[in-house]
């Protein structure tokens, strides 16, 4: 067998579990063990669970008291230990791709006595038990985001993958009633007067109950360094949907412009496809359909017409924003994205929000 091609285990497994498999099969216990061995239980323990590496003499021991060579013995723990510094290798590696210190930063995942337990705290905020684990769960995404044209997106898969984690924890906590396509729809035109409310304090709790009563769950969470992801939607069961925002841009017009293409994704596409929207989506015909609902849903067909005739003039930006009962920042953004405005051109219309630290 060629030496690469070798089966490499995902799992450690210490001698201590062939000694564990023995005692049991002769109905000794460990106090029973540690009195064969002539050692304290104290040691027996460190044994059983890989603490203790065999040496020689040890060795010679375990094969007096439970049979199998010196060599068995000397082999079985050198075998562990090479599992065990592949694996660390893997965990290390694959920590030096997430966010570690915005994760604590963020109360994700609570601070380690000792670096050596930032892998197991990382597995143990993502619900899984190892990197492998992690892969296979988190596989549909990998691919996703490794078919991002950006390499700035693709370099931080563990950034990406660690805020859709942290959405996918809070919206367990939001109580939501079961999913419903039409009901969401038709809750649209009383959420987009949501955004004439200048405080995200008072407008985001009634977005999540909103949303809530047609099996959605709207969460905000912070985008840690290198994610790029302004909005993503996915089911976390038959019965509820995720839809997660970044507040990425800080303003007004990209937050709701944000929330109206997710609400695209879950009336317009498939219920099992995972959506994940930032600066350097690929323009598909679903990101399409997404970007028409968005801007159909904060301006009305019947009003397409008068806004695309606005120019550069904020008070005529105002009166169409009362108008259309959309706040006015919405309408320069949409403006600026027609090129009917440059993108630097009445910015002052927008409402800016700011993270309390």
């Amino acid at each position: 067998m060629n030496t690469a091609d070798a089966f490499q285990p995902n799992w450690a497994s210490p001698p201590g579990d062939t000694v564990a498999d023995v005692l049991r099969d002769r109905r000794l216990s460990e106090s029973e063990f540690a009195h064969l061995m002539n050692q304290a239980e104290e040691d027996t323990r460190a044994l059983l669970e890989g603490r203790a590496t065999i040496t020689i003499e040890l060795a010679r021991r375990l094969s007096k008291v439970l049979g199998a060579s010196v060599e068995f013995w000397m082999t079985r723990d050198f075998q562990y230990r090479q599992d065990v510094a592949r694996r660390n290798k893997v965990d290390q590696q694959w920590l030096s791709e997430l966010p570690v210190s915005e994760m604590i930063k963020f109360g994700w995942i609570t601070p380690v006595p000792h670096p050596s337990e930032e892998a197991s705290a990382c597995l143990r905020f993502f619900g899984v038990d190892s990197v492998p684990a992690w892969h296979e769960r988190y596989g549909d995404l990998e691919r996703m985001v490794a078919f991002r044209t950006s390499s700035s997106f693709d370099s931080r898969l563990g950034a990406v993958t660690a805020w859709i984690r942290q959405g996918e924890i809070q919206a367990e906590a939001i109580h939501c009633e079961a999913w419903n396509r039409q009901r969401f729809q038709d809750s649209l035109a009383s959420i987009r007067s949501l955004t004439r409310q200048k405080d995200p304090s008072k407008f985001l709790p009634k977005l999540q109950e909103f949303c809530a009563r047609s099996g959605v769950a709207v969460v905000i969470t912070r985008a840690p360094s290198g994610c790029r992801a302004s909005g993503a939607t996915h089911f976390l069961s038959p019965q509820k949907a995720l839809l997660q925002l970044s507040f990425r841009h800080l303003t007004d017009d990209h937050f709701w412009f944000s929330f109206f293409h997710e609400a695209g994704h879950l009336v317009l596409h498939p219920e099992k496809a995972l959506f994940l929207e930032g600066s350097d989506t690929p323009l598909t015909s679903e990101e399409e359909e997404a970007n028409q609902f968005a801007a159909e849903a904060l301006v009305p067909k019947e009003l397409q017409p008068d806004l695309s005739r606005l120019g550069a003039n904020a008070q005529g930006i105002i009166r169409f924003s009362v108008r259309a009962g959309i706040a006015p920042g919405i309408v320069v953004g949409q403006l600026q994205h027609m090129g009917k405005l440059r993108h630097s051109q009445l910015n002052g219309l927008k409402r800016r929000f700011r993270w309390s630290e």
